[in-house]
């Protein structure tokens, strides 16, 4: 056995399993392989095909008899899952298993679950690209385990998905809605949290279509598409998901039927039969060293120019491990050997390849196959997916232009008016869900007009339609691919056009997305993505006011609708008003602009957010500059900010509060009542207030990185590691994992600290990380699920929460510094603060990113005593017990901070010198502020990134010109104080 070999199965072993799981996996795939003749060594890197569906009959023919023979002649490795009903796919699934000499990986094309295939009987779910709308990631992870539910419950083992293809293209007729969108950040994060939903939950994820399908205008079933781009270009677009989501573990991909003459310049050389692809690039260069399957071998995209089997050979020659779907079996074993003979393949080739594939099948679980029980099964496949498809539909409408409030909400009348409200179902013939209910809350009257109406009715049915006062039109039932419009006919798009210009009306596109660039003029305009009757029903909660707008377009439709876009109407519950609205001067209040475009020109930070709220309501919120110094992406309104340490109030400061208000914690109580583990040590008899006051005697800050840095400032690797593995789990940084069982040292070293006298003020990171710890006791939840569940989720809240990578694009969140020593790269959605990054991104003291709209609700929150939006989340006497003065030797206030108390004789007041004593809130670190005045009604937000790009102690200038003050000032001038 040659070297190459065994460091190739070194790495695979690497790749798959955790070190206490290498020894029995190799062993069983040892001794598999050994009672393997040649052929079913070669036979189980085939994949077959165990169905086929006619579209035109609608009818199914099972390849079952076949199939059964292939395994008993040749031990076939692996089958693919396509139409059929749920239980005979399952019978069949069992008897072939039963039959089979080794135990066969059943493989599905599941991209939307196996509704996408089991279309008798079982509910699809939304496509990636309605996910793609979606604001928050974790909802793909949510996604990815219904699916991977849904296919161990039919025994299958492997999903060829997700498609982390950037269609980049709105003409490409095979990919389009299949991708999670154009923006490369979100097709690798979407892709990452599918791919864990179903990895975590026993299902092997297959990242597709390498290396990226995404900009073909053809489809490589038929043909094969011509990519002409340069490897700069694919390397900084296309390739960008596949390193990601290999790099974060995914246990497969497929290879796609792709002609790139970049990646291989040979003639009619698709990529996935291309060596250079393959091992060149992909094992090579990404080092990827997971299970591989090619495309379908029976497309045209391959079989075209390398037929009859010679397409199972070159596949293996490029170094793939599986073939998918390779046709005549016989002949493909036949070719393979033939190929052997000539010295093209070895045999030292296939027992890698094999090897591998025995492996997946040993880490997926198929040493003990259970069989499949039928009972209820078509009723369990589906029991999930109407709750996924209500909640996909609830975070993905997304409204492209809202210009006539009657319809934002339009609420339905008690009674119906005569002529009020007129449905426009273009698409359709007859009611649908919406039809109904439009019917039954608005007394609407329903007109239809089909794709084969003739254009001469238009003018006659604008006419009809021109008398109702409020007119609703729905484009419906029309096609997934963008040939020939997507079959909207133009009488359609003409009659759609006209009551969008002549009528006050509201226009809902259901299905994709792209199809609404022939509507980008409409003056209320909103994108569903799928039309069935959970996205019907929703889009009219929508439409009533019953649930916000959350979508944003996944992909750009137009000049005015580009990606990213989206009006959020959960921000409706803070109102936007003008200055003067509110007594704010319209014309002082332009200082604001003036003081913190002089930080930028100075170099007090790249840019950021100001938000100002008055009586409940936004006076001012603008963005200013740039995300870092190069100038590339400006600072948006809705950009995500690093809070630290105003993550003590906004997280939590706020759940002490509710667990005090729950008779949970007293505040006059010592830590160790709470947290056994600090009992025997100094720290056990600290009382909580006083550390909600800074007066409990811990240190102030314990770098807990250095003694895991060498000299040189680097990561010391018996710490940390450069991939994700059972023993480094906690992520740091990019491509940095620390040690699980050094967390625990880390609160060693906090009990270890010196303890100074109780009643002196130190501010303290140590007093938060313990308060952390004491809501996580309390709660039986991590901090992060503790805040989310009790305040951000029913806050309605978009952005507020700890890891932001794990929930959106990198593009919406600012980076931080650039760290010269520990991390060694720019930080971008991890935290900045190295304790906090040690702790897993979530601790007491800092972790939180967030908008600035979110943080505004959090302090409109407290500045109502403890309601909003007619909920009740804390109680007032809480309120005013915490945001009070508490300590005769400081400013502070029970975890909050407060102004100094002799602000009106200090050079600098704090936090300016207009701030009344009931003031409340917080800094932070990374160059931002939180502050609420009940005395005023007034919340002040400031968020920016000062610490880009060389950290706060070698940048103050935000704190040498007090820009922070100085705005918060402003703010009080135009207020006329």
């Amino acid at each position: 056995m040659n070297k190459h070999f065994l460091l190739s199965l070194s790495l695979i072993l690497s790749v798959m399993f955790s070190n206490a799981q290498t020894g029995p996996a190799n062993k069983w795939a040892d001794s598999v392989y050994k009672t393997l003749s040649e052929d079913e060594r070669i036979a189980q890197l085939m994949v077959v095909r165990l169905s086929t569906y006619d579209a035109r009959t609608k009818t199914v023919t099972f390849f079952d008899s076949l199939v059964s023979e292939q395994i008993k002649q040749y031990n076939i490795g692996g089958i693919c899952v396509f139409q059929g009903s749920p239980v005979k796919q399952a019978n069949i699934i069992n008897a072939l298993q039963a039959q089979a000499k080794t135990p066969i990986m059943m493989c599905i094309d599941a991209e939307w679950g196996v509704g996408m295939r089991m279309i008798d009987s079982v509910l699809p779910l939304p496509k990636q690209m309605m996910l793609g709308a979606v604001p928050d990631a974790s909802i793909a992870y949510q996604y990815g385990k219904v699916v991977a539910e849904q296919c161990k419950r039919v025994g299958i083992q492997v999903n060829y998905a997700p498609v982390v293809d950037v269609n980049n293209n709105p003409d490409n007729p095979v990919i389009n809605d299949r991708s999670f969108g154009e923006d490369k950040y979100k097709v690798a994060l979407f892709g990452i949290q599918y791919m864990k939903g179903m990895q975590d939950n026993g299902v092997m994820a297959c990242a597709k279509h390498f290396p990226g399908h995404g900009d073909v205008s053809v489809d490589s079933h038929y043909d094969l598409p011509i990519i002409n781009k340069s490897m700069a270009q694919l390397d900084s677009l296309e390739l960008y998901p596949f390193r990601q989501i290999f790099n974060a573990g995914i246990g497969s991909v497929m290879i796609a039927h792709l002609s790139i003459p970049a990646i291989d310049n040979t003639p009619n050389k698709p990529t996935s039969i291309s060596k250079n692809n393959v091992t060149g690039l992909m094992r090579d260069q990404l080092g990827y060293q997971g299970l591989t399957f090619t495309d379908a071998l029976e497309m045209q995209g391959v079989k075209k120019y390398y037929p009859d089997g010679a397409a199972s050979v070159e596949s293996l020659v490029a170094g793939n491990d599986m073939l998918c779907l390779p046709g005549d079996v016989p002949l493909a074993i036949a070719k393979i050997k033939d190929a052997i003979a000539t010295k093209k393949l070895s045999w030292a080739d296939i027992e890698l390849h094999c090897k591998k594939v025995l492996l997946a099948k040993y880490q997926y679980g198929l040493t003990q196959f259970t069989p499949v029980n039928t009972d209820n099964l078509t009723n369990d496949l589906n029991s999930k997916v109407p709750a996924m498809r209500r909640l996909i539909a609830e975070n993905a409408l997304t409204v492209l232009r809202k210009t006539d409030n009657v319809f934002f909400p339009m609420t339905a009348p008690a009674k119906p008016i005569a002529n009020d409200v007129a449905y426009v179902s273009i698409g359709n013939s007859a009611d649908n869900a919406f039809a109904t209910r439009v019917r039954a809350e608005y007394g609407a009257t329903v007109f239809y007009f089909p794709y084969n109406q003739d254009a001469a009715t238009v003018a006659t049915l604008v006419d009809s339609v021109k008398q109702f006062k409020k007119v609703i039109i729905g484009i419906h039932n029309y096609a997934r691919a963008p040939l020939n419009n997507f079959g909207i006919s133009k009488a359609a798009v003409d009659l759609a056009t006209q009551l969008q210009q002549q009528t006050n009306s509201i226009s809902f596109i259901f299905g994709n997305c792209y199809a609404v660039k022939n509507w980008c003029a409409a003056k209320n305009i909103i994108a569903c993505y799928e039309d069935d009757d959970i996205i019907q029903n929703t889009a009219i909660d929508l439409l009533q006011g019953k649930i916000p707008a959350k979508g944003r377009l996944p992909v750009t439709v137009c000049d005015e609708f580009k990606f990213g876009y989206g009006i959020t109407t959960a921000g409706f519950f803070l109102p936007r008003a003008n200055p003067d609205e509110v007594s704010l001067d319209p014309v002082k209040i332009n200082a604001v602009d003036s003081i913190v475009n002089d930080g930028i020109e100075k170099g007090a930070y790249p840019g950021g957010v100001v938000l100002v709220v008055k009586d409940g309501k936004i006076a001012y919120h603008k963005s200013y500059g740039y995300t870092t110094y190069d100038k590339t992406a400006p600072v948006q309104l809705e950009s995500i900010f690093d809070m630290a340490s105003c993550t003590k109030i906004c997280a939590t400061t706020i759940s002490i509060m509710k667990l005090y208000d729950e008779g949970k914690i007293d505040l006059e109580k010592p830590l160790g009542d709470y947290l056994p583990w600090v009992k025997g040590t100094n720290k056990e008899h600290l009382l909580i207030k006083n550390i909600l006051l800074h007066q409990a005697g811990l240190v102030a800050y314990i770098p807990f990185y250095r003694e895991t840095i060498d000299s040189s400032g680097k990561p010391l690797p018996k710490y940390y590691s450069t991939k994700q593995t059972d023993s480094f789990k906690i992520r740091v940084a990019e491509n940095l994992f620390m040690r699980n069982d050094w967390r625990d040292t880390l609160y060693k070293r906090i009990l270890q600290s010196k303890l100074g006298e109780t009643g002196k003020y130190i501010y303290s990171d140590n007093d938060f990380i313990f308060l952390g710890k004491v809501v996580e006791a309390l709660s039986g939840q991590t901090l992060d699920e503790y805040a989310k569940k009790e305040f951000y989720t029913p806050l309605a809240l978009t952005t507020a929460g700890f890891k932001p990578r794990e929930h959106f694009a990198l593009d919406r969140i600012i980076p931080t510094e650039k760290e010269k020593t520990f991390r060694l790269q720019l930080l971008d959605g991890d935290v900045h603060d190295p304790g906090a990054a040690m702790f897993g991104g979530v601790s007491g003291h800092a972790g939180l990113f967030s908008n600035a709209y979110d943080l505004a609700v959090i302090m409109q929150m407290l500045l109502n005593g403890g309601t909003f939006n007619g909920k009740r989340y804390l109680n007032e006497s809480t309120v005013k017990l915490f945001t009070a003065y508490h300590s005769d030797i400081s400013r502070r206030g029970y975890g909050f901070d407060k102004p100094e108390k002799d602000n009106a004789t200090r050079p600098e007041p704090y936090p300016c010198l207009s701030a009344s004593p009931q003031t409340f809130g917080h800094t932070g670190y990374t160059g931002t502020c939180v502050w609420a005045d009940p005395a005023n009604n007034l919340i002040f937000i400031f968020l920016s990134n000062r610490v880009n790009p060389d950290g706060g102690d070698v940048n103050k200038k935000i704190l040498n010109m007090n820009i922070r003050p100085k705005v918060h000032e402003a703010i009080y001038k135009a207020l006329g104080k």
